[in-house]
């Protein structure tokens, strides 16, 4: 590990994915609150006719040149969606659907054509589909930590405003804010982190960094301010970790496996975060289950004590198993554990037997009146 971060050219990739996964996780979280996820995507691929419009205004493989063309189309693109969408009919998924397959379908030709017309100097323009983080130059980071600092100033300065139009834009707009300016402000920074990251990640991949660092960080936190910072920490792991797992491996290119590694967050976020976590669910499930199968044995053994005018009646345990169709040994144990039963000395070639305690007694009743309230409140 030392040895690899030892080397110049992985050092300037790490720091690159640093500054890729701040911005990647700050502006993506509001665009996944805002449930514009494909925004990313759109962007990303409306790109790529930039990258080549930007190769041929400058003759050559200059970065400065193909990334201004990649924001120009790519804000274009995001301009044109909130247009249709706002004047027309179109819901934003099919605008972002729109706008990302003509965006791609026209940098597809253009590529095609400046590899069949252009000189040898295009040479690995089309690395930019799935980028090429070894390509990544000191002079790149300057431009990428500028990017990064204005993100998180803008956000720092207008945290009030965002919050407001991205949870309530109704609410915003009759106060007085300019929502359609905020917006478009927000998603020209979104269009803006994209860019950054097409050298390193590439066209098809960019989405997973805008959309899959906020996906991790919302399942563990609720508020805002948390989740955009935890979304930064979660984009700032998977670029370097990827990078350093496709420095110390031979013949891995550094995008996939950066989104690899994001991947590899929002599934454990989705499997482990407290509260929202699938395994939190299926736990919260059994322990409902559990619970609601121990009350039900007590309303049944108390309806069976007042039947027969013993409050110690004793059941056996066959018949409840026989009652319930499953084995319900586990269940009286439990409940035994709480004090709600005990065994009972009643005709033991039949089996063993089960009767209420007091307590046992008055949490059934009690579980009863709950029932009774809530058939009433139906």
């Amino acid at each position: 590990m030392l040895e690899l971060l030892g080397n110049h050219t992985v050092q300037t990739v790490t720091l690159g994915a640093v500054l890729l996964g701040m911005v990647s996780g700050l502006l993506g979280s509001f665009a996944v609150l805002r449930q514009q996820s494909l925004l990313g995507d759109t962007l990303a691929h409306a790109a790529l006719p930039g990258v080549c419009i930007g190769f041929l205004i400058a003759g050559t493989r200059h970065l400065g040149w193909i990334m201004a063309g990649a924001l120009v189309t790519a804000v274009i693109a995001a301009l044109f969606v909130q247009v249709v969408t706002r004047y027309s009919r179109i819901k934003m998924d099919a605008g972002l659907g729109a706008a990302l397959s003509v965006s791609f379908a026209v940098g597809v030709v253009l590529l095609t054509y400046i590899q069949g017309h252009a000189s040898a100097s295009q040479g690995g323009l089309d690395s930019f589909l799935f980028g090429q983080a070894a390509a990544t130059r000191p002079s790149d980071l300057w431009f990428m930590g500028g990017v990064t600092l204005a993100a998180m100033a803008l956000v720092a300065l207008m945290w009030k405003q965002l919050k407001l139009v991205t949870f309530d834009p109704l609410f915003a707009g009759s106060i007085g804010l300019r929502v359609g300016v905020l917006e478009t402000l927000l998603t020209a920074m979104i269009a803006l982190a994209v860019v950054v990251g097409l050298q390193m990640v590439g066209v098809v991949l960019m989405t997973a960094m805008v959309i899959a660092p906020p996906v991790a960080a919302r399942q563990w936190v609720s508020r805002l301010e948390h989740m955009v910072f935890l979304a930064m920490l979660m984009g700032v792991i998977s670029g370097v970790g990827g990078v350093l797992l496709s420095a110390g491996v031979a013949h891995l290119a550094t995008g996939p496996v950066v989104v690899l590694v994001a991947s590899a967050l929002v599934t454990l976020s989705l499997l482990l975060a407290p509260g929202r976590g699938v395994l939190w669910s299926w736990l919260k499930l059994w322990r409902e289950q559990r619970s609601i199968g121990q009350r039900q044995m007590l309303v049944t053994l108390h309806k069976l004590a007042e039947h027969h005018e013993d409050p110690y009646y004793p059941v056996e345990r066959s018949m409840l198993d026989s009652f319930y169709g499953v084995a319900t040994s586990h269940i009286l144990r439990r409940l035994q554990a709480r004090g709600f039963v005990v065994p009972a000395s009643h005709m033991r070639q039949e089996g063993p037997h089960w009767a209420l305690t007091d307590a046992g007694h008055n949490e059934a009743r009690q579980e009863l009146e709950r029932m009774d309230w809530n058939q009433a409140e139906v």
